[in-house]
Parts: structure tokens; C-alpha cells; sequence
């Protein structure tokens, strides 16, 4: 799932086309979960190689018909720009990994967690990195979620790893893509490039050691694991491409879309159990969220 919320706006106004495009993307990853399941049955790493190989082409396509192709060129020429392409996919393959793993071993209700945190966490990045000045309401709204990241800790025994490793490894891509100085598109193209080798190599290894899942246990895997290219590319480049015609609030508000519809899916469709804690947690990060909104509205009108 990709929700930055960083990318340069052509204008600072809203446009209709631009929320259906943005509504779209946050729908596609919000009912994400449902497909993660259907493949739980498959590893997690050889889930993520198969979002990797047939993103790729999709990807392809996309800058063909933009015209894109020269800012590849250009990227694969520059050793700095491929050196930060390569974290960038590391990055989102971690952020990739835990989410398909987490759906499958019942643990969708941490992976919602990890992405309501994830924009606070970002104004965290951006203050310790960026020297962005935090305002009253948005240090209030950091403090409420690490009280319910330490109420789940203590409940729990241990530290929530799953909704932490989500929010770190989103909030530090999206800083490092703001880097990068190449478009949406394009940046995740080459991404899945630098990505694309291993994962054809993790894939042979898999099918010609009799593990592998895309032709040699039915049309069903082989269906699901062709269609992960698409449930990947097709959301995050509508998404890009919307994102340039809203007003950089309106997707502060729009990215709740998807964590909210994960955690809804969660309990109400695979009944995972939502006990005491998280029922003190969660209401702590919504009230967080519901701070970090209103110091951006307010930013807003007052810009």
C-alpha cells in the first residue's frame, strides 16, 4: 500500500477528476486485505517477488504512453540516483513484506494500526530530519500515539512490531523519496527494476524446486499471483496521478480511507479479536489523527 502524501501538486486547488482518481487508489488498497488473503496459502516472499515482476511491465507501459522514458535513461546513468532507488525498494519491500505476511497470519487489525500512525509518524521524520517546526496540536497528537503504542506494548509483552515496522518503513521512503528526483512513476519503475533481477531468480528457484505456486497448483494461484502486478502498479499510479490535482490537505484527510477500511475488514469480515487494549489504543491514535487534521486544515486556510 502507498499513500504519500508528499507529491508536488501542480495547483493548490482540488479538481473532480483528481478526488475520483485519489478515492479510487484509497478504495483499491482499502479492500487490498481481502486479496492478501486469498494468497496466504502462497509465502509471503514469493507473494512480494510476484508483485515485483508483473508491477514491472504495467509500470513500463505507463511511461511509454507518458512519454517518460528519457528520466529512466537519465536515472540509470546516475550511480547517486540508482544508490537511492535501490533503498527506496528495499524500503518498500520490507513495508511490502510485513503487510502480506500480517494479512495472512491474522494480524490485519496491526497492519491498520500501522498506517493510521504512519502520517504522525511522518511529522516526526520531518521535524527530526527536515527541521520542520511542529506545532502545540501535532506534538499532541505524536504524544497520543506513542501512549497507545506503549498500552499495546504492555499488554502485548512486547512491542506492536508489526504496525511500527509499517509506519518506519513507510514514513522513512516517503522522506527518502522526496530525494529522489524523479516523478511517481517513474521513481516506482525504477524501483521495481533494481527489484526485478532477484525476484525473477527467487521465482526460478521456486518453480524449478517444485515450490512454487504459478503454474503447478491451478489456475487459481496462477491467477492470483499474474493479478499482483496489477493490484500493486494500477492503485499507486492512479493515486500518483490524482494526487497532482488536490489540495495537499484534502489527501491528509483522504489517506484515513484505506487504514480504515483494513480495520473494518478486520473485525467485520475476519473477526479478528479486538480486545481491551486496542479498544484504548485505537481511539487514542483516531484522537491523535483527529489533532494532526486539524492543525493542517488550519494551516490550510490560513496558507
Amino acid at each position: 500500500m502507498s499513500t504519500d502524501a508528499s507529491v508536488p501538486l501542480a495547483k493548490n486547488e482540488d479538481s473532480p477528476r483528481g478526488f475520483a482518481f485519489a478515492l479510487t487508489a484509497y478504495l483499491l488498497w482499502g479492500f487490498l486485505p481481502i486479496y492478501m488473503k486469498a494468497v496466504a496459502h502462497i509465502s509471503p516472499a514469493e507473494v512480494i517477488a510476484h508483485r515485483i515482476v508483473w508491477s514491472l511491465p504495467l509500470a513500463g507501459i505507463v511511461l511509454i504512453v507518458l512519454g517518460r522514458t528519457q528520466d529512466i535513461r537519465a536515472a540509470l546513468s546516475s550511480p547517486r540516483m540508482l544508490a537511492m532507488a535501490a533503498l527506496t525498494a528495499s524500503l518498500i519491500t520490507v513495508n511490502w513484506g510485513t503487510y502480506v505476511w500480517a494479512i495472512g497470519a491474522g494480524h490485519s487489525l496491526d497492519a491498520a494500526l500501522g498506517y493510521f500512525i504512519n502520517p504522525l509518524f511522518s511529522i516526526f521524520l520531518g521535524a527530526v530530519f527536515l527541521k520542520e517546526k511542529l506545532q502545540p496540536l501535532q506534538i499532541a497528537a505524536i504524544a497520543l500515539a506513542a501512549l497507545a503504542v506503549a498500552i499495546l506494548a504492555l499488554d502485548s509483552g512486547g512491542i506492536p512490531w508489526v504496525a511500527l515496522t509499517l509506519a518506519v518503513s513507510w514514513g522513512f521512503y516517503a522522506l527518502l523519496r522526496k530525494t529522489l528526483p524523479l516523478g511517481p512513476n517513474q521513481g516506482f519503475f525504477l524501483e521495481v527494476l533494481i527489484l526485478s533481477g532477484p525476484a525473477v531468480l527467487y521465482i526460478l528457484y521456486l518453480e524449478f524446486g517444485g515450490q512454487g505456486h504459478l503454474y503447478r497448483t491451478g489456475l487459481a494461484d496462477t491467477t492470483l499471483l499474474l493479478g499482483c502486478g496489477v493490484i500493486t502498479a494500477v492503485p499507486l499510479m492512479i493515486y500518483a496521478n490524482g494526487a497532482k490535482l488536490l489540495k495537499l490537505s484534502t489527501i491528509g484527510i483522504m489517506q484515513y480511507i484505506a487504514p480504515t477500511m483494513i480495520f473494518l475488514i478486520a473485525v467485520f469480515v475476519f473477526h479478528e479479536p479486538f480486545g481491551t487494549a486496542r479498544m484504548i489504543a485505537f481511539p487514542l491514535i483516531w484522537a491523535g489523527l483527529f489533532l494532526y487534521s486539524w492543525s493542517m486544515l488550519k494551516g490550510s486556510r490560513a496558507g
